[in-house]
């Protein structure tokens, strides 16, 4: 079951991401800004993905998380397909926001059914096996949509990644059953709460607002710099489509990867013993993340720039699996799909939201002066944002004991 559920989330993350290695041949063919593409490539994915997530999830509180994720798949996959023949920005931002009202039924869901699945001691090891979909969905987004893009088109890159989705949510449907909510946890489940009461609960939580907005503010950069790092090789080092689909692949899939997987370890492991090092673990990243993307982005050499880009890229994510999992023992388990909700809006409405407008306006601003190299100084001013992060979890840690329900599990 877990390896459906990553199927889903790297297609997930397919959709979601293979419009930045495509960016520079939709700039030239439908004529774009750099701040087009930022609000193409974020905005206009979380504008309804961040809303829609919220009742999404109190629905998967309530009924049969495997069904609201397959309607999801559906969805979004048809969405990426329409990408493909969108004839100007407004079309193609339309088609980036109907991506997000299928997006907004995958991932609160699925954290809500794996926290089902695995018992507390298992779960951020879990839950970074199911955000391996993450490195998996960008690298093979990049990959393969630059592939296609370079043979054929980048529409068609869209078309057929969309196709391959929709093919897939009938046997994730088959193979992923719901096993009900609050199996591993303590006393008789209450019923499924009103989104004003979770609200309450953890309005009166710091931990979950300092992790909100600490996971918030590095996913500001990591999304941002997902969607122009490629864009990026192509201006500063003058990498055609395909040389630049295969390394930038690269880095995700191994730093990604990589990343996750020492997040969800340590994160089992410090957390297990003492609490705040759900939080720990993120903040100790988050602060050496910094300086490997300044010394990243400030070298000449290209091989060297790339693999230096792979030390940020994993540290970047090393948060997902301890903090989701701080998160879901804030709350008792009736609570945890809207309570993940909530965290992922202020994550994603900050992140994707804001991320590669951000970063798109700066090069914008920085053009007439840098050039081709606005681009790379937008980015390096952006990733300073990773000392806010490191100090906010760092903050979060000290109240996470305090903040924990009792009754998770």
């Amino acid at each position: 079951m877990m390896a459906m559920l990553v199927i889903c989330y790297t297609l997930n993350f397919v959709d979601r991401q293979i419009i930045g290695i495509l960016a520079e041949s939709i700039k030239l063919d439908l004529k774009l800004t750099d701040s087009e593409l930022g609000w193409m490539g974020g905005t206009a994915f979380a504008l309804f993905y961040t809303f829609l997530a919220i009742p999404i999830a109190m629905l998967a509180d309530r009924r049969n998380r495997s069904w609201i994720i397959t309607i999801g798949l559906t969805l979004w996959s048809a969405a990426t397909a329409a990408c493909g023949l969108a004839q100007n920005f407004w079309q193609l931002f339309l088609a980036r926001m109907s991506v997000g009202v299928g997006e907004a039924g995958g991932v609160a869901p699925a954290y809500s059914l794996i926290s089902d699945l695995y018992p507390a001691r298992q779960r951020s090891r879990a839950l970074a096996i199911f955000s391996l979909g993450i490195p998996f969905g960008s690298a093979f987004g990049v990959l393969f949509g630059g592939l296609i893009a370079a043979q054929i088109d980048w529409r068609y890159a869209f078309l057929i990644i969309g196709l391959a989705g929709i093919v897939f949510a009938p046997l994730f449907k088959y193979f992923v059953r719901d096993p009900g909510h609050g199996r591993f946890d303590e006393g008789p489940r209450a019923s499924a709460p009103s989104l004003g009461l979770v609200f309450r609960t953890i309005a009166r939580k710091p931990a979950f607002w300092l992790l909100g907005f600490g996971a918030g503010t590095a996913s500001l950069v990591s999304y941002g710099l997902a969607f122009w790092i490629p864009s990026f090789l192509a201006r500063s080092y003058g990498l055609e489509l395909e040389e630049r689909s295969w390394i930038f692949a690269a880095v995700l899939l191994v730093g990604g990867s990589a990343g996750i997987w020492f997040g969800g370890v340590a994160g089992d492991r410090l957390g297990n013993t003492h609490l705040r090092g759900f939080a720990l673990v993120p903040a100790i990243a988050f602060a050496v993340t910094l300086p490997a993307y300044l010394l990243a982005f400030s070298v000449e050499s290209l091989w060297i720039s790339t693999l230096l880009f792979i030390i940020p890229t994993a540290l970047g994510l090393a948060w997902i699996g301890p903090v989701v999992n701080a998160v879901t023992r804030l709350v008792p388990p009736e609570m945890r799909a809207t309570a993940s909700a909530l965290f992922l809006f202020i994550n994603n409405l900050i992140g994707l939201g804001l991320g590669s407008t951000v970063i798109g306006i700066i090069s914008d601003a920085l053009t007439a002066r840098y050039a081709e190299e606005a681009l790379r100084y937008s980015a390096m001013a952006t990733t300073t944002l990773y000392a806010l992060a490191a100090l906010l979890m760092l903050l979060a840690s000290r109240r996470l004991a305090r903040d924990c329900s009792p009754a998770a599990g």
